[in-house]
């Protein structure tokens, strides 16, 4: 008996668009945020009334998660099931700032993030291994909760990250080569003891009228005649 999650990134922040690192600052939608949230809602609400099933909304405990999962629960009559252990990753001190600034204010620690060491904690932050595990821990009681269920996870990109690299056996340290999208849906199979696990799709942006932007704290160059 497989449990189904919908895992589901926030929308849009004013913080996504300039590459600031929100980490556990609670920082709230975008216009464009809300926006996608809606336009999600719509799309699940009517998934629902042709038959799909959704038996819980689960979401981090951060606004922009809450905000994106609210009009979902409006939608369905659900309520809003928190979860710290949803957050996002603490970056501590990196926290605020952009990637250039950090590599300006703290050249060694940044030098240590970009070598991909999953040990590496930010001053006052958080290692992506202890991430990595403190995410599993809060999907755990989730899938427990629901045997043979349909539920929706709604948290962010770092999140997202970690369920993918469980699900695909990636290591912690491999590169990237998959999007983590502002309300994308990420559909997985979890197993009835949550040890293993299927992705069903991923990085869906379906319901949504303009593209969405991936997660990344690497600033863009500006494209020829912008």
């Amino acid at each position: 008996m497989t449990t189904q999650i919908l895992f589901i990134r926030h929308g849009e922040t004013d913080w996504n668009r300039i590459k600031r690192i929100q980490g556990h600052i609670d920082i709230p939608l975008a216009t464009t945020g809300f926006a996608q949230a809606q336009s999600l809602a719509s799309r699940i609400a009517n998934e629902v009334k042709e038959g799909a099933r959704l038996d819980a909304i689960y979401s981090s405990d951060l606004l922009r998660a809450q905000q994106t999962a609210q009009p979902i629960g409006d939608a369905l009559g659900l309520p809003l099931q928190l979860s710290e252990g949803l957050r996002e990753r603490s970056y501590g001190a990196f926290q605020g700032h952009d990637s250039d600034e950090i590599a300006v204010r703290f050249p060694d620690e940044y030098a240590h993030w970009q070598t991909r060491d999953p040990g590496f904690a930010p001053p006052e932050g958080e290692s992506q291994r202890a991430f990595y595990h403190r995410v599993l821990h809060a999907v755990e009681p989730i899938v427990a909760a629901h045997p043979g269920g349909r539920v929706a996870v709604v948290a962010h990109g770092g999140v997202l990250d970690c369920v993918r690299r469980f699900a695909a056996r990636l290591s912690l340290d491999a590169p990237r080569d998959y999007a983590l999208l502002n309300t994308s849906v990420n559909v997985v199979d979890f197993a009835h003891d949550a040890r293993t696990a299927t992705i069903v799709s991923w990085a869906d942006v379906s319901h949504l009228d303009a593209p969405s932007e991936d997660d990344s704290f690497k600033k863009r160059e500006p494209e020829a005649g912008r």
